[in-house]
């Protein structure tokens, strides 16, 4: 086997030991402390504690799924990996797609490039749309919980996971989807033994319950026993998040919406300015599309400059960039985003049209992520690292660096 991988300009060492990378999806290090504080998260206390290394990272922005996960499996930002959001504005169609299609992606995967050396790959996702994204290229095993009862030897690389893993496909906004993730990982483990494992999870429950609540702590317990188990398994574990996640809504519950698309209509004219969302996706019930960070794409004469002070006087806006200044701030590749990028505060999220949001969904008051104030991710792993500058800057990208480069080894 080869000593060392290069993908998109960095250098990986060939593990030696399997090596699980998780990105637990609306992480934030408070959830993790707050488990461990109630008792229920033994694994990552000890690793707390000093039985492995824990980090403050920085996500990718904007702090949505996709580009941070695809960033996480490339070791690159946006602007390498080309995927900019969960949904963008697509210039040669003309219309508003989501980015879970490979023929967006500008760079091959770490993933990719170990199956390609000789390692045995595999992949587990909580929802479809990231699947083909994730896998693209890659030889090995691919699946979904989403669909994990339509998994076919050729499409994913395994056969009858309902049966493997003794869990019936779970509800697409559910705990039991990322359980579900988990409990096939550890499954895989013991029996296929796979090199290399990749777990993303979903939002499901950071999106409704806030850190230390009594739902947010029993989906860290069982997270944390399936951790114990890839350890006792002799896994090297890293495990990293994709955004984290804060309440958006006032004292009285109501979500605290910038209706953009709205408010350009009155100050500019219809079809003068068009709102793009990055974090809408299929999977919309639990935050009706509403995230701190959005496109504005302008048609008409106005000045760039005037349409961007007015939207930064806003209350609730942290942000407002043009174009280049965005792409070189955010590292976005600047052809996927708007003229004007804009940015909400911790507690605001931004969206289009008040008509075009349905909100009925939301039975507890609105969590949500996009913007600067949930970029601050955990990176934790559950051995040595060799010792580091205390002033580098750890992103979540840095998952697979730290997991195969850092980590201190037997000699």
């Amino acid at each position: 086997m080869p000593t060392d991988i290069t993908v998109n300009g960095r250098n990986y060492r060939w593990m030696d030991r399997p090596l699980v990378v998780v990105c637990v999806d609306g992480c934030q290090f408070e959830y993790i402390t707050a488990a461990v504080a109630a008792g229920v998260a033994p694994f990552l206390g000890r690793l707390l504690a000093g039985a492995g290394a824990c980090f403050l990272a920085d996500c990718v922005m904007p702090s949505f799924t996709n580009p941070n996960n695809l960033s996480i499996v490339t070791g690159v930002p946006p602007s390498v990996h080309g995927i900019s959001g969960n949904y963008f504005l697509d210039p040669e169609r003309h219309e508003e797609v989501m980015m879970n299609d490979p023929r967006y992606l500008r760079a091959g995967t770490i993933l990719a490039a170990f199956a390609d050396a000789g390692a045995k790959v595999a992949v587990i996702t909580a929802k479809d749309k990231l699947r083909k994204l994730l896998g693209h290229r890659m030889k090995g095993i691919c699946f979904s919980s989403e669909k994990a009862d339509q998994v076919t030897l050729a499409e994913n690389g395994i056969e009858n996971v309902l049966e493997r893993v003794g869990m019936p496909v779970p509800s697409v906004y559910s705990a039991a989807l990322s359980e579900f993730v988990f409990v096939a990982g550890v499954k895989l483990m013991g029996r296929e033994r796979p090199d290399l494992m990749y777990l993303s999870t979903t939002d499901y429950i950071q999106h409704k319950a806030a850190p230390g609540t009594s739902a947010a702590n029993a989906f860290y317990a069982m997270m944390d026993r399936n951790l114990a188990r890839f350890g006792e398994l002799g896994a090297t574990i890293v495990l990293t998040a994709d955004h984290g996640m804060n309440a958006k809504h006032g004292l009285d519950g109501r979500p605290n919406v910038i209706y953009l698309q709205d408010l350009l209509d009155d100050w500019i004219g219809k079809d003068q300015a068009r709102v793009i969302l990055p974090i809408t996706d299929p999977y919309v019930v639990h935050h009706g599309a509403l995230g701190s960070f959005a496109l504005v794409y302008l048609h008409g004469p106005d000045s760039l400059g005037g349409v961007a002070g007015r939207i930064a006087a806003l209350p609730g806006i942290e942000a407002v960039l043009p174009r280049a200044e965005a792409a070189a701030r955010f590292e976005l590749p600047p052809d996927r985003i708007g003229d004007l990028v804009v940015v909400s505060r911790m507690d605001t999220v931004i969206g289009t049209s008040r008509a075009r949001h349905d909100l009925s969904g939301l039975d507890v008051p609105l969590r949500s992520h996009g913007g600067l104030s949930e970029q601050k991710v955990p990176l934790l792993v559950n051995r040595g690292v060799v010792e580091q500058p205390a002033t580098r800057r750890w992103r979540n990208f840095d998952a697979f660096d730290l997991g195969l480069n850092l980590t201190t080894r037997s000699p």
